[in-house]
C-alpha cells in the first residue's frame, strides 16, 4: 500500500494546475486544537499539583521532558496546519501548448561514490529512457570515487545509447536539417553572383544613367529589392542583405553540427581531489559538476546512485517552473527554485524492520511545509533551477571569501549546494528560501531507490541526518537567519528541535526503572487523579495522530514511532558530537547489505531493556510477598515500562535481522 498517487491519471480539471487543502484538514484542525488544549491543561496540573518536591532531581527533569514534548507537539501541529494537494498537467498536455522547441535543457546528475557500476548503470539506463527530447537531455555520472570500472561502464553505455533508435532518429533529423541548410546556402551563393550587377543596374536606373523600355519588369525587380531589404532593415543594399542571410545560415549550420557532435547524452565526470584540500563530500561532487563548465542545463535533476527515475519524471515536474503570460502569449520562468518528489524504495521487506518507509514525511509533513512555501529538498528525486543554485552559491561563496581568501581554491566546491553541513540538502533549501526563491512538493512517486537493509548502514544514515541537521543550527540558525519568513523559520527549527529528543527519551525511560528499584516517583500523585488528567490527554493525542496519518498503514506509523524513541543514544551522541566540535565526516550509506549481527550497536537499548524487565520482575516478586506499600503506583509504572519495552524492541530485534532466503 502506498499513499502516493499518480497525478497523470487525475488530470480531469480545467487549467494547467490546481492546489487545494488536503482532505480532512478541517477535521485535523478541530481535533488538534482539542489536543493542544488538553495538553496545556495536563501540564498546568502537573506544574501545580503533581510535582514531587521531595525528589526534585527527578521530577524537574521529567517535567522538562514533558514540556519539551508539548512544545514539539505545538510546532508539529502548526506545521501541518495548511497541507496542500497539488495537481498539474504534464509538459506536453499544457494549454496553450508549450512548444517542444522551447523545452528547457535538462541535466540529470547521478551522484555516486564507490557503488557497484552495475547498480549505477541501472540508474543511468533509466535516466536515458526518460521521456524527453534527446537533444535537450544530458545525463552525467558524477563519480566521486574516480573508478576506472565506472568510467568504462559510462563510456560503453554512452556508445550504446548513441546507437539507440531515439538517438538515431535524432541524428537523422539533424542530418536532414543540416542538408537543407547547406543547400540553401549554395542557392544563396548562386544568387549572390548576379546580385551585384542587379544592384548596379537598379542604381543606374534610379540616377538616370541607364534607361529601359520594360517599366513593368523594372518595377518588379525594384519591389523585390525593397522586400529583401525589409526583411533585413539593418542592410543598406542587396549585397549587405545577402551577406547577412549568409551569416545566419552559416550559424544555423554550425548549430546543427554542434548538436550532432553533442548528441552523446551520457557523460562521466570525476573531479580531482588533491590532498590537503577540503572536498565537501556530496555537495562538492555536485558543485564541481555545476561549475566545472561541462554542464549547462537550465534545470538539474539530482539522483542518488540507486534511485531509478520513471520515464515521465521531467514532464510531470517541469511545468511547475513556468507561468503563462497572457500578454506575451508565452511561458515564462517563475521563482520556483526546486520541486521535490517523494522517496520510496523497491527493496523493503514486508515488515520494514529498519523503519525506512517514510509516507508520513513524504505526505502530510511535506505537504504541510509546501503550504507555507517551506518544502524541503532532500537530496534526490528533485529538480533544481541552475540559476537559483548559482546565484545563491556565488553569494555565499563571496561572503566566505571575504572572511578567508584562501578559500578561492575551493571555488568550484563551495557554490550551489551548501557545504556548510553534511545534510547539504536541507541547508541548500534553507539558503534558497532565505534568498527569496520558492519551493514545491509534488506528491507523486517518480523514482525509487534502495534502502539500507542492515542495522549498521541504517544507523550511519540516521547519524548523518542528525549531525548534519544540528550543524545547521550551530552554523546557520534558522531563527536568526535573514530572509526567511516566520513559517519557514518554524519549519526548519521544528525539524532541528526534534533531534534533541534523545535526552527527553532517556528521562522517560529512566523514571519507571528508578521507581521499581527505589520507590522514588517524580509524580506526587499517581492514582485516580493522575489517570483523570493523563488518560484523556493521551487518548486525544493518539486520535490526532490517527487523523494526521490517515491512509498510512498503522504498522508503518508505529514502526516510525518505535525508531524515533529507540534511537535515543544515537541522537544524544549526535548532539554532543556537534556541540563539542568533534570531527564529523560524511558517510555514504552503503547500497548493499552489510551482513552480520549488530548487538554491539544497541548495547544501551539492551541495557535499558534488561533493567526494565528486571525491575518489573522484582516488583512482581515484592507484590507476591506483600511488600508493596502502594501497588497501584507500581501498576501504573508497569504499564509505562511495558510501553517503553514495546518501543525499544524493534531496534533490538533489527540487530539480528536477516532477509528471508528462498528455499
Amino acid at each position: 500500500m502506498t499513499s502516493f498517487y499518480l497525478s497523470e491519471q487525475t488530470n480531469n480539471f480545467s487549467g494547467n494546475s490546481r492546489s487545494s487543502l488536503k482532505k480532512r484538514t478541517l477535521l485535523f484542525r478541530f481535533i488538534a486544537e482539542i489536543n493542544l488544549i488538553f495538553g496545556a491543561w495536563y501540564l498546568y496540573w502537573r506544574v501545580h499539583n503533581s510535582v514531587n518536591t521531595d525528589a526534585l532531581w527527578l521530577s524537574i527533569p521529567l517535567l522538562f521532558a514533558e514540556i519539551y514534548s508539548y512544545i514539539g507537539g505545538v510546532m508539529f501541529t502548526i506545521g501541518l496546519w495548511r497541507p496542500i494537494e497539488r495537481r498539474i498537467k504534464s509538459l506536453h498536455q499544457l494549454t496553450p501548448i508549450f512548444p517542444q522547441d522551447n523545452y528547457p535543457q535538462v541535466d540529470i546528475f547521478i551522484a555516486c561514490y564507490n557503488e557497484a557500476p552495475e547498480l549505477v548503470e541501472q540508474t543511468a539506463r533509466a535516466a536515458l529512457a526518460v521521456d524527453y527530447p534527446p537533444t535537450k537531455l544530458r545525463v552525467y555520472v558524477l563519480d566521486d570515487g574516480n573508478s576506472p570500472d565506472m568510467r568504462m561502464m559510462t563510456e560503453k553505455l554512452s556508445l550504446e545509447d548513441l546507437q539507440s533508435p531515439p538517438l538515431q532518429a535524432a541524428a537523422d533529423k539533424i542530418d536532414k536539417k543540416h542538408f537543407q541548410l547547406v543547400s540553401r546556402l549554395e542557392e544563396l551563393d548562386n544568387l549572390a553572383l548576379n546580385s551585384q550587377h542587379t544592384e548596379t543596374w537598379l542604381n543606374e536606373l534610379s540616377s538616370g544613367k541607364a534607361t529601359t523600355t520594360d517599366a513593368q519588369a523594372t518595377s518588379f525587380v525594384e519591389n523585390l529589392r525593397q522586400l529583401l531589404l525589409w526583411f533585413h532593415p539593418e542592410s543598406k543594399n542587396i549585397q549587405d542583405a545577402l551577406a547577412s542571410e549568409r551569416q545566419n545560415l552559416k550559424q544555423a549550420i554550425h548549430q546543427q553540427e554542434l548538436e550532432l557532435v553533442n548528441l552523446a547524452r551520457l557523460h562521466y565526470i570525476a573531479r580531482p581531489k588533491p590532498k590537503g584540500v577540503a572536498h565537501h563530500a556530496k555537495a562538492g561532487n555536485l558543485n564541481y559538476a555545476i561549475f566545472a563548465g561541462e554542464t549547462s542545463g537550465e534545470f538539474i535533476l539530482t539522483l542518488d546512485a540507486d534511485h531509478i527515475p520513471k520515464p515521465q519524471f521531467l514532464k510531470r515536474v517541469l511545468p511547475y517552473f513556468y507561468n503563462y503570460n497572457l500578454f506575451t502569449g508565452t511561458y515564462e520562468s517563475n521563482k520556483i527554485a526546486f520541486v521535490q518528489t517523494p522517496q520510496d524504495f523497491y527493496n523493503l521487506p514486508e515488515d520494514d524492520p529498519f523503519a525506512h518507509n517514510a509516507h508520513l514525511f513524504y505526505g502530510p509533513i511535506q505537504q504541510g511545509k509546501d503550504g507555507m512555501n517551506s518544502a524541503f529538498y532532500t537530496g534526490t528525486n528533485a529538480i533544481l533551477r541552475r540559476e537559483a543554485l548559482v546565484n545563491v552559491g556565488l553569494q555565499y561563496f563571496s561572503d566566505e571569501f571575504a572572511q578567508d581568501e584562501n578559500r578561492l581554491s575551493e571555488f568550484q566546491l563551495v557554490g550551489g549546494m551548501s557545504s556548510n553541513s553534511i545534510t547539504e540538502d536541507m541547508n541548500t533549501a534553507m539558503r534558497l528560501h532565505a534568498a527569496g526563491w520558492q519551493s514545491v512538493y509534488h506528491h507523486e512517486l517518480l523514482a525509487e531507490g534502495l534502502a539500507p537493509d542492515d542495522l549498521s548502514s541504517t544507523l550511519k544514515q540516521r547519524m548523518r541526518w542528525a549531525q548534519g541537521t544540528i550543524q545547521v543550527l550551530v552554523r546557520e540558525n534558522p531563527l536568526t537567519k535573514p530572509g526567511l519568513t516566520f513559517w519557514q523559520r518554524l519549519h526548519y527549527f521544528k525539524t532541528i528541535y526534534s533531534y534533541f529528543s534523545g535526552f527527553t527519551t532517556l528521562i522517560f525511560i529512566s523514571c519507571p526503572i528508578l521507581f521499581f528499584f527505589t520507590g522514588i516517583s517524580p509524580v506526587k500523585t499517581v492514582g485516580y487523579d493522575f489517570a483523570l488528567h493523563f488518560l484523556p490527554t493521551f487518548i486525544i493525542n493518539r486520535l490526532t495522530f490517527v487523523v494526521i496519518a490517515w491512509g498510512i498503514p498503522a504498522k508503518e506509523v508505529w514502526r516510525s514511532e518505535q525508531y524515533a524513541f529507540a534511537l535515543f543514544p544515537l541522537l544524544i551522541q549526535s548532539v554532543v558530537s556537534v556541540f563539542t566540535r568533534q570531527p564529523i565526516n560524511f558517510q555514504v550509506t552503503p547500497k548493499q547489505r552489510q551482513s552480520g549481527v549488530y548487538y554491539q550497536l544497541v548495547i544501551p537499548q539492551i541495557l535499558v531493556f534488561s533493567l526494565t524487565v528486571i525491575g518489573i520482575i522484582w516488583s512482581l516478586s515484592q507484590f507476591a510477598f506483600g511488600r508493596l506499600q502502594y501497588p497501584e503506583n507500581y501498576l501504573f509504572n508497569g504499564f509505562w515500562a511495558i510501553y517503553n519495552l514495546c518501543l525499544m524492541w524493534s531496534i533490538i530485534s533489527a540487530a539480528s535481522w536477516k532477509p528471508k532466503t528462498s528455499k
